[in-house]
């Protein structure tokens, strides 16, 4: 039997929210976005905006109905402070499952400022906390899909495999013997941001135990990418591409910065080895979830929704080769071990059917050319991380300097004046 089902996305007008959405109605399920637009609101405080022009909320959903004959619905609803709006929501539309992306995303802007900080926890808490107990007083069996991250585990491994979510252990008895238990595969958030991801996975857990909702925890990598089937069908459908150093993630930025000229900002030695996904493989991920949710009672379904992992240098060097872009290392903004290897158990979506999209130069080129084509809209003084993660480091070098340092540095590996 075909699975259709009509479902919200909360965060909806995201970077992830957008192709899900898209995806999702291509699919012929029933969606309805939910946004307050709050990630426009921090591109106008960043004074950043997407490398690619991405138009209004109203145009891209008249663009995406105009396409492909697919209606998508949107409420303005700020998840986070507007809880009987939420709830109203729910109560009216009676969602089948819920996609949870309205969370504050970006780890360097969680950690710039206590404004920030405070921001970051009181939005993505509050959001998840409202959607838990909305559902609760709503009385509907809702399925919640949320997009979480693999930071929670952090990345030091022992040696073994991170599995997907739990960990079998075994507690000793004082009197002899032991009890096999199943717990939690314990965090280590390396930033605000993270540590929110870990508070979500404890709502979860709650919720799930004490009112038996349906809910599957996707523990995502870093997405690379631009494009899906859907976003290519037309340029008032092109999703965003952060490139500045709160919002890019770290391959599409070495990629705008090997596309426009300037050197890719490897930080510390680059030894982080990072779990990654494509964007197109994001999107199926996501409709794979809301095909196979857990059964009522169950306990959290989380899900490592990464395809490779890759180690930060050899990422700039594989696009140093294909670009003859130039490398800089420069100082590491983040307090984080130089050196870390990861190794991730990911086998639940490929056994559902994800045939994963690898790095491969074409996908990478496919980037550098979307980097290329819109390169008069970059802002190069937005590209240097920005961010300090500790007092020492902000007491050390104060914020601004250690940004002009790293562009100064870049600049001098490339021969770009200051002001280019």
């Amino acid at each position: 039997m075909e699975f259709k089902v009509k479902v919200a996305i909360l965060g909806g007008d995201g970077f992830c929210g957008w192709p899900a959405s898209l995806y999702l109605s291509d699919k012929g399920h029933d969606v309805i976005i939910i946004d307050n637009l709050s990630r426009r609101a921090i591109d106008e405080e960043l004074g950043a905006d997407s490398l690619t022009p991405i138009t209004d909320i109203q145009t891209r959903i008249s663009a995406w109905q105009e396409v492909s004959g697919e209606t998508i619905g949107f409420e303005n609803i700020d998840v986070a402070q507007d809880y009987d709006g939420l709830l109203n929501f729910i109560n009216t539309e009676r969602p089948d499952a819920i996609v949870h992306f309205a969370e504050q995303r970006a780890a360097p802007y969680s950690m710039k400022n206590s404004r920030n900080k405070r921001y970051t926890v009181d939005n993505n808490i509050n959001a998840t906390h409202n959607l838990l107990a909305a559902i609760v007083e709503s009385g509907q069996d809702i399925h919640v899909a949320h997009l979480g991250t693999m930071g929670v585990y952090g990345y030091g491994t022992a040696g073994m495999k991170i599995p997907e979510g739990y960990l079998d252990i075994q507690v000793n008895l004082p009197e002899g013997g032991h009890v096999d238990q199943s717990i939690l595969y314990p965090s280590n958030p390396g930033s605000i941001y993270h540590m929110t991801k870990v508070l979500d996975q404890h709502l979860f857990a709650y919720y799930a135990k004490n009112d038996e909702l349906r809910i599957t925890d996707l523990h995502q990598g870093i997405i690379w990418g631009t494009h899906t089937e859907q976003t290519i069908k037309d340029e008032r459908l092109i999703n965003r591409f952060d490139y500045d150093g709160d919002y890019g993630t770290v391959l599409n930025r070495f990629l705008i910065q090997a596309g426009v000229g300037y050197p890719m900002t490897v930080h510390g030695t680059g030894g982080q080895t990072r779990a990654f996904i494509h964007i197109r493989d994001m999107v199926r991920c996501i409709e794979l979830a809301l095909e196979n949710p857990p059964a009522k009672g169950d306990r959290v379904k989380i899900i490592n929704q990464m395809t490779e992992t890759h180690r930060v240098r050899d990422l700039a060097e594989l696009i140093a080769e294909i670009s003859d872009a130039e490398v800089a290392y420069v100082p590491n903004p983040r307090k984080e071990s130089a050196e870390n290897d990861l190794h991730v158990h990911n086998e639940t979506f490929l056994k559902l059917g994800l045939k994963p999209t690898t790095l491969s130069e074409g996908l990478l080129q496919e980037v550098e050319e979307v980097a290329r084509k819109y390169s008069d809209r970059v802002d190069r003084s937005k590209i240097p991380a920005q961010s300090l993660w500790t007092s020492a480091q902000q007491a050390g070098v104060p914020e601004q300097e250690a940004v002009e340092q790293e562009a100064v540095a870049a600049d001098a590996e490339s021969g770009l004046s200051e002001s280019a």
